[in-house]
């Protein structure tokens, strides 16, 4: 007769708890009441979850040992001012979900020189509202490639031009004082070729050979590649480069990025190793970055597979024991059912929503909501207790990540789409305000992505008439449409495209740094001055966040569509306790109207809190060109 899960858990619990209490620092543990009720409501679903990885193994049950210990060595060490914070995270574990939340993302360097100079603009973050404060790769990297910090030397080496490891600490505690959350990158999916777990995997370590996945010749490589896709066609061909020494090895983006191999529990340890000690620095929120690759199997894309699922539970389970208030943010750039799919209380809390981003830049371009609309209607509301981080750019290039089916519901073919979007956004479409650059353009597959600012794309740099209000469009939907909006700093004040990377041997290939430029001084000192652009744009910004804040219907995560008549013109409501927020936004560069039959289920006026004014809803609403509003009833 087999046992149920849950004998075998607590079989292995005991055996657990036998060898710590072989041990002095594990007889320690066990009388840490913090620790082993934590270790109580989770060992559960950390035992299942490695038994389905790695329970073929022989020395499974001494692996799960290994990391229980993990844990408890970093509960132990964990700082008290952090262990409090656990705590009253704990008592209010929707936190997050607060519409006092926002969000701003920058890189160290090219915002504020070094961490140092972080500290100095956190009187301006307070200022803009911020928070959470999302750092971008900020670890030892190799020189002059490091894919922006994404292919990482060190996880506990600040990039040394950044700092150090004591001012990231310092950093994180004056954040916590001002009550700004610290975000970070844990790139987990690949490390860089100067890691040390790589370097000694080039010199034929067996034991961290098998941290990365190496073959001798082509035959097994060739095998992976006839299903999974080239994600940097301009950097490699396949998914496997060659090493000097002939072998070949798993190289998913950049050709010194070595994908790590997670059926080996050593990984799981090592990496949860990483971790656990960045989280005792004072990290509140990890991006888990690109989760979607994180598993292999033969004969699959290797992309989303169900052990990427669980490899993610399983690291949320290791958090829950050793540093309970860290949360996860998932960043997976794939079809819209697999990003929904990694948005869980147990595997990622947050994640970014990259539909609605593209969607928002697609109904600009168009002047048509339809496809936004559909959206909202069909893949905003996720799990409860879990939230989108929802942003109008990133660091990264735009991809048309819509589905096809979506698209043929409205008459759209998905890839005559996306060619379109990529002409009108790189000005190869005659009319287009944008100025983007492409990135990654492949022209056997036809696929192509678009970098660019904000503002830049949005028509500012190109002097066309409505740049502002179309970058004030796009953040009011970000602001308002449930989970946490998150601005690229520098947005606010209108920054524009950097071209100066063509310059730059180290970055003249990669488009994504022309939206990535410095801080632009002279644009955040005229921020203060109402006529001058970065003046009216921040103001705008400042009036959005605001209102935000103030508005409690707009906490939470979730949303109700709103069938306004108009394509033009999108809408979504935003229920509370106490009423509920009416949210329009016309994209086009035209008047619009919203009849009066769209409002006949609706008190006879609402107060529009954009403008303050009272509106009659019985006539119906006319929305300039690119005007939104926020209607409470």
């Amino acid at each position: 007769m087999s046992l149920s899960v849950e004998q075998q858990a607590r079989a292995a619990r005991a055996y657990v708890d036998r060898q710590l209490a072989s041990i002095d620092e594990g007889k320690e543990l066990l009388e840490d009441k913090g620790y082993t009720d934590r270790l109580d409501y989770n060992f559960v679903t950390i035992f299942a979850l490695f038994a389905e990885l790695y329970g073929y193994r022989h020395d499974c049950l001494d692996k799960l040992f290994d990391l229980m210990l993990l844990c408890g060595r970093s509960w132990r060490d964990r700082d008290p001012e952090l262990k409090k914070l656990d705590k009253m995270r704990e008592l209010n574990p929707d936190w997050y979900m607060s519409n006092d939340m926002l969000g701003g993302v920058c890189y160290v360097d090219r915002y504020a020189n070094d961490i140092n100079g972080i500290r100095a603009k956190i009187p301006y973050f307070k200022e803009l509202g911020l928070t959470y404060l999302h750092l971008m790769p900020l670890f030892k990297a190799p020189e002059p490639n490091s894919d922006g910090g994404y292919a990482v030397s060190s996880y506990r080496e600040v990039n040394p031009k950044l700092g150090t490891m004591d001012d990231l600490k310092t950093l994180a505690k004056e954040l916590r004082a001002a009550g700004i959350s610290l975000v970070v990158d844990l790139v987990f999916n690949h490390t860089s070729n100067e890691h040390e777990w790589a370097k000694k995997a080039l010199a034929k370590d067996s034991y961290y050979e098998a941290f990365y996945w190496i073959f001798p010749d082509r035959n097994v490589p060739s095998a992976f590649e006839r299903t999974t896709r080239e994600i940097f066609p301009d950097d490699h061909p396949g998914s496997f480069i060659q090493l000097p020494d002939g072998r070949f090895i798993w190289s998913t983006f950049y050709h010194f990025q070595w994908d790590l191999n997670y059926s080996n529990p050593n990984v799981f340890l090592a990496m949860a190793g990483e971790m656990l000690y960045l989280a005792n620095i004072g990290i509140d929120f990890f991006r888990m970055d690109a989760v979607a690759f994180i598993w292999k199997r033969m004969g699959t894309t290797c992309e989303s597979l169900p052990e990427a699922h669980k490899l993610l539970r399983a690291f949320n389970a290791v958090c829950r024991i050793a540093c309970p208030s860290v949360l996860f943010k998932s960043e997976a750039i794939v079809h819209p059912d697999e990003v929904v799919s990694y948005i869980d209380s147990y595997e990622c809390q947050l994640s970014y929503n990259p539909l609605q981003m593209a969607l928002t830049w697609e109904a600009l371009a168009t002047r048509d909501a339809s496809m936004l609309s559909q959206a909202l209607e069909r893949r905003h509301n996720i799990n409860r207790g879990c939230a989108w981080v929802n942003y109008v750019r990133s660091h990264d290039d735009i991809g048309w990540t819509f589905a096809d089916e979506d698209a043929a519901e409205l008459g759209k073919k998905g890839f005559d789409h996306r060619r379109f979007l990529n002409a009108f956004y790189v000005n190869r479409h005659p009319g287009s305000f944008a100025r983007g650059v492409p990135f990654q353009d492949n022209p056997k597959t036809g696929d192509c992505r678009i970098s660019g600012t904000c503002a830049s794309l949005a028509g500012l740099e190109s002097g066309q008439i409505g740049a502002l209000e179309r970058i004030l469009l796009a953040y009011s939907i970000a602001m308002s449409t449930g989970g946490i909006p998150l601005i690229y700093l520098g947005d606010e004040v209108g920054q524009l495209n950097d071209y100066s990377y063509i310059n730059d041997p180290a970055k003249m290939d990669d488009s994504r740094w022309v939206n990535r430029p410095a801080y632009p001084e002279q644009r955040y000192k005229q921020r203060e001055d109402p006529e001058t652009i970065p003046g009216k744009l921040y103001a705008g910004f400042q009036h959005l966040i605001k209102l935000r804040k103030s508005t409690e219907e707009l906490a939470g995560g979730r949303a109700v569509g709103f069938f306004t008549g108009n394509h033009h013109v999108l809408g979504y409501q935003r229920p509370g306790l106490h009423g509920t927020v009416l949210c329009l936004a016309n994209f086009a560069d035209d008047p619009e109207w919203v009849g009066k039959d769209r409002f006949i289920a609706f008190p006879a006026e609402a107060k529009d809190l954009i403008s303050g004014y009272m509106i009659n809803l019985r006539e119906g609403i006319q929305l300039r060109a690119h005007q939104y509003v926020w209607l409470k009833y």
